[in-house]
């Protein structure tokens, strides 16, 4: 790079600094500048022109406090942009490269093309008038989660001003927030919003890292989402939910960066102290230990490294008025030297909080290193994502045998799973979809994955998916095939808002939208993975029945209950209690579960079925075969439709079950 043609700041206006707090930080006369790194030998702060294309001054930090080099420059504003570069010894644990640009770990906002090492980090006034904004504070047994990308929701909504599209704006427009009351949902769950990296590979192909699970930045809302460019965008959006009582829950990514494996790209933690950010290979210190099938495992044992995860955490629910958070690969943030731990650093410091322990915490309870399943082991205090929910739901509507003592475990709330450490149903996150994996349509449409568009052979995404196309692979103009995926939407969709539990909705589910059997469109910033909101009959009646099923759920408090009472019983057809050898039939897919004065009848046969009612005259709130049953009344016997489910009540006492409807 070519020498600084004058200095931007005056020499003169350098002063110590102090070496908290860690980042660049405005205080309304000037700004310190904070970096941790225990290795480095020099560090430099480079200061940019206003675009931050030019290098204008480079600056040693001559002070260095437990680690943090710091300086304070009185004539620096917000707006500044600025990186580091870090100077250090040469061995294979070691990358410093002072000929690399770094970023600042703790910045607020990252510009640029941060893929191509031209990303700079960019001082911010934190300024903002947040008036009265409160967060909702929704209990768990009431959330109904909402997994969302900002881009994918927005881009191609009709009524959302063009330029407002794909962004934190139109997250929170008139028509989103109108989508989200009809629905009911109570929490929006983002996909990753941290500044990410674009791997080399996919930018090559044409396509991008669209569901952004390969952070760089974890202070540092990613731009691309920004239709101003300013931080207040996305306050905003958060004040906005708000006053509309809907929560949002960040998806982070702090198992791992996007710098990758030992050849990735050099952008930050790697050339500031490889030894302390990442689980370097003891045998061989120029690896790293991978628990997480990106190259990369965050060393969260490491007190400074664990700093930065709390930093950031804290950051964004005081700064940033978040109201929760869920850990992709949360296995990974609790592993001491190679196990999971409950006694973890990470997980003693997130229970002590008093902020953080205070929010919605979910945990992706699994890694990809050895005993990295945990499902029902993370603490009290933390949900989790109950993969074990999506697989029976999935097995028992395409009709698997010997699985009905595991679907009315979880109809139950997964007590199996939960109950043993001391929490309730709210433990379970309860999902049929999410982003990873067939949307609803392509779950009913297709019985092998199609990802020939990733470019890999088909060969990435799961393989076992326990979809089911209904006779016929993908799209088809068969009436009578085209009927049975939408009675099985509907039966998957009250399935999940019927069961104890928290359920998750994922985005565009209740619109119908499809992949085209694309179950890995991780790489695909385009119309695959965009919602469509443009709605045919089929779509608005998906749509009309979601909201349905979720009003039943809300009207009814035996489906939001906060722990494992035993007021549940379970049905055969023939009118008696399943006894043991009941649980035992390999063929049976019908059984009835009563709770009080409400029967949820589940049918996964392939014939109808005459189902015998508990003595009194029952009312039909729901059948997902037919519209025309509901509201009936019937007595004795319910003629339960093949693969098919139906919710029924005893008329006098629907209205004292009904509660905060």
């Amino acid at each position: 790079m070519e020498a600084p043609s004058r200095p931007f700041v005056a020499p003169r206006a350098i002063q110590r600094g102090r070496p908290y707090p860690l980042g660049a930080t405005w205080d309304g006369s000037g700004v310190n500048f904070a970096l941790y790194s225990e290795r480095a030998e020099r560090v430099e702060l480079c200061l940019f022109e206003p675009k931050g294309r030019r290098e204008v001054e480079r600056l040693e930090l001559r002070e260095r406090t437990d680690f943090v080099w710091h300086c304070y420059l009185s004539e620096a504003r917000p707006g500044q942009m600025y990186g580091y570069r870090v100077h250090g010894p040469s061995s294979p644990e070691n990358r410093f490269n002072p000929q690399r640009m770094l970023l600042d770990p703790y910045a607020r906002m990252i510009v640029g093309q941060v893929s191509a090492g031209l990303g700079r980090c960019q001082v911010v006034d934190s300024a903002f008038s947040w008036d009265d904004d409160r967060p909702p504070r929704i209990s768990w047994q009431d959330t109904i989660l909402y997994e969302a990308h900002v881009k994918g929701l927005t881009q191609l909504h009709p009524e959302v001003p063009q330029q407002l599209r794909g962004t934190y704006a139109a997250l929170a427009s008139a028509p989103l927030i109108d989508h989200y009351r009809k629905l009911g949902v109570t929490a929006i769950e983002l996909l990753p919003i941290h500044t990410l990296v674009d791997d080399k590979r996919l930018l090559q192909l044409g396509l991008r890292n669209y569901w952004g699970y390969n952070s760089i930045g974890y202070f540092a809302p990613d731009m691309r989402y920004s239709a101003t460019g300013t931080l207040g965008e996305f306050k905003t959006m958060v004040k906005t939910l708000h006053a509309a009582g809907i929560e949002v829950i960040l998806d982070v990514v702090y198992n791992h960066t996007g710098e990758g494996d030992h050849l990735g790209p050099t952008l930050s933690f790697r050339g500031i102290d490889n030894q302390v950010y990442y689980k370097v290979k003891k045998e061989n210190p120029r690896l790293y230990e991978d628990y997480t099938g990106t190259g990369n495992t965050l060393n969260a044992a490491h007190p400074a490294v664990l700093q930065l995860i709390m930093h950031s955490l804290r950051y964004w629910v005081s700064e940033m008025h978040v109201d929760g958070f869920r850990f992709d690969l949360a296995t990974a943030l609790a592993r001491t030297e190679h196990a999971f731990d409950l006694r973890s650093a990470f997980l003693g410091a997130i229970r002590q909080d008093p902020v953080l322990s205070q929010v919605k915490l979910i945990a992706e309870p699994w890694d990809l290193g050895e005993g990295g399943y945990q499902l029902g082991r993370f603490p009290a205090g933390w949900s989790e994502w109950n993969d074990k929910y999506r697989d029976a739901v999935r097995s028992y509507w395409r009709g698997e045998e010997g699985i009905i003592g595991e679907i009315a475990a979880r109809l139950s709330g997964s007590p199996d799973l939960f109950a043993a450490g001391g929490r309730g149903p709210a433990a379970s996150i309860n999902f049929v979809t999410a982003h990873d994996g067939f949307t609803l349509h392509d779950l009913v449409s297709y019985s092998a994955k199609h990802n020939e568009a990733n470019h890999e052979g088909n060969r990435d995404g799961a393989d076992h998916n326990r979809s089911w196309n209904c006779g016929v692979e993908g799209s088809t103009e068969d009436a009578s095939v085209i009927n049975l995926r939408i009675t099985q939407k509907k039966n998957l969709l009250a399935t999940l808002f019927l069961s104890r539990g928290v359920p998750m909705l994922l985005a565009g589910d209740e619109l119908g939208r499809t992949q085209e059997g694309n179950n890995n469109a991780y790489c695909h910033d385009s119309e695959l993975s965009w919602v469509e909101w443009g709605l045919d009959a089929g779509g608005r009646q998906l749509l009309e029945f979601t909201a349905r099923a979720i009003g039943l759920r809300k009207a009814f408090a035996v489906f939001r209950e906060r722990s494992y009472a035993k007021d549940i019983a379970w049905l055969t057809p023939h009118g008696g209690e399943m006894a043991e050898a009941d649980w035992k039939l390999p063929f049976a897919r019908c059984l009835g579960m009563q709770v009080g004065d409400l029967l949820l009848l589940l049918n996964a046969h392939d014939g109808e079925i005459s189902f015998l009612l508990p003595e009194g005259q029952w009312e039909v709130l729901m059948d997902t075969t037919s519209e025309q049953r509901n509201n009936g009344k019937v007595e004795e016997n319910y003629l339960l439709q093949a693969r098919s489910l139906a919710l029924l009540v005893k008329p006098k006492s629907s209205s004292p079950a009904r509660t905060d409807a």
